[in-house]
Formats: C-alpha cells, sequence, structure tokens
C-alpha cells in the first residue's frame, strides 16, 4: 500500500508500503484508539486468506485502504511497474491508496469494516482519468500515473476513511495518485516519467477496498465496500 502523499508519506516495513528501505515496524503508524471501542474479536481467516500478520485476535495487523484499479489496466500498471525492476511490483496490486499502511489490533477490524461500509455508503460511484506521469522528485524517488479526474472525489473519500477508528496523522498533504516506480536509480525514474507521459485509462471507480498485510510481505485485499450513495 503506497505511503506517499505528496511526497514520501509515512514509512513502514519492507514491502508494507511502496518504499526503497527498510523501516522498523514500530514505525508503522497506528490509528488513534477509541476507549471501550472493539469489534467482535476477529481472526480474519482467516489470518492466511486475508493476509494479516497473525491470526491472533488481539495481535497487531497492518492495513490499508484503497481504490483498486481495474482490469486490464491494473495488471497492465503491474507489468509496468515489474518492468522498471521496482522489487515490490508483485507484493501490491495497482491501487490509488486511501489510507497509507496503518497498525491496529486484529480484533478491530471488525469495527474498521463497519466504518469503511457507513463511509462508503456516503459516497457514489464515480470515474477515474488516468494521464500522464509526475514525480515527486527531490523530496521522494517516486514515479507516479497522474489522475486527471476524479481527483476531488478521491480526496473526499481520503477524508472519509482517515477518520473515527482510523483517525490518524499524515506526514503529507494527501495527493492521490498510481506509483510506477519507487526508491529506483534516478535513470530508471526518468525513463518511467518519459515513457508514461502520454499514458491514458478511465474507470469507474464502484468500491473501496480494505487490504491486510501478510507475514509474506504481501498485500492482500480482504474486503471490499460498495459506493451506494
Amino acid at each position: 500500500m503506497s505511503s506517499e502523499s505528496s511526497a514520501a508519506g509515512t514509512g513502514g516495513r519492507a514491502g508494507a508500503a511502496n518504499a526503497a528501505a527498510t523501516v522498523a515496524p514500530a514505525m508503522i503508524p497506528r490509528a488513534r484508539r477509541t476507549p471501550g471501542a472493539a469489534g467482535s474479536p476477529a481472526s480474519p481467516a482467516s489470518a492466511g486468506a486475508a493476509g494479516t500478520a497473525s491470526g491472533a485476535a488481539g495481535a497487531p495487523t497492518v492495513i490499508g485502504v484503497s481504490v483498486a484499479v481495474p482490469e486490464p489496466w491494473g495488471q497492465q500498471i503491474q507489468d509496468l511497474r515489474a518492468s522498471y525492476g521496482d522489487p515490490l511490483a508483485r507484493s501490491i496490486a495497482t491501487h490509488v491508496t486511501l489510507l497509507p499502511p496503518t497498525e491496529l489490533p486484529a480484533a478491530e477490524l471488525p469495527r474498521i469494516g463497519e466504518h469503511l461500509r457507513a463511509v462508503a455508503a456516503r459516497f457514489r460511484p464515480f470515474r477515474v482519468t488516468l494521464r500522464g506521469s509526475g514525480s515527486f522528485r527531490p523530496v521522494s524517488p517516486v514515479t507516479f500515473i497522474r489522475l486527471e479526474e476524479g481527483v476531488a472525489e478521491c480526496r473526499a473519500l481520503e477524508s472519509g476513511v482517515r477518520s473515527g477508528p482510523l483517525a490518524r496523522e499524515l506526514a503529507f498533504p494527501y495527493y492521490p495518485h498510481i506509483t510506477v516506480a519507487h526508491g529506483l536509480p534516478d535513470p530508471v525514474l526518468d525513463r518511467a516519467l518519459a515513457e508514461l507521459r502520454s499514458y491514458r485509462a478511465e474507470f469507474e471507480v464502484r468500491a473501496v477496498s480494505l487490504s491486510c498485510f501478510g507475514v509474506d510481505e504481501v498485500w492482500r485485499p480482504w474486503r471490499e465496500f460498495a459506493l451506494m450513495g
């Protein structure tokens, strides 16, 4: 799950964020705890299928919330990312981040699900148009695909998601984008920037996705929440 907003964003474990360097697990931000608020004990499936760090209900897990990019564009962009040599290309599906990697107890996942369901119910499906490329350098070694349409909707969704039980601070202002190269040498980032200047795609966003970070350092979707507004 991408950790950049307008720049590098908050850090995470190796593979837990789109980052080149390993960061201590303690640096993954936790959602703000609400006293007395807890869902029923959950072991999403559960741990193996959900990709959680542990099957124990009280154990910490790392989650992220995003807009998934549908096929054929999702696989196409993932293949592009792999072609640039990004080591995380196959560990995370193509997405627009709404909540960067956030650690919380697995027992809170049902409550998080209810929060995301309520947020998604307030929003209508919307169109995203991808056009061209951009870079966060020199602040962060990232090349990304730009959103031309759907930016306002993503910002509103992000604000709703990052509230209540998922309230947390960001290191940089939120900037919706799709990462295609992160932490790679400048010539590779330059090549990605040049090759994707004419990139264009369009798709409908009909849901937000809650993903969990697995012990194998792969992000897997756990649940989707339909936009119902």
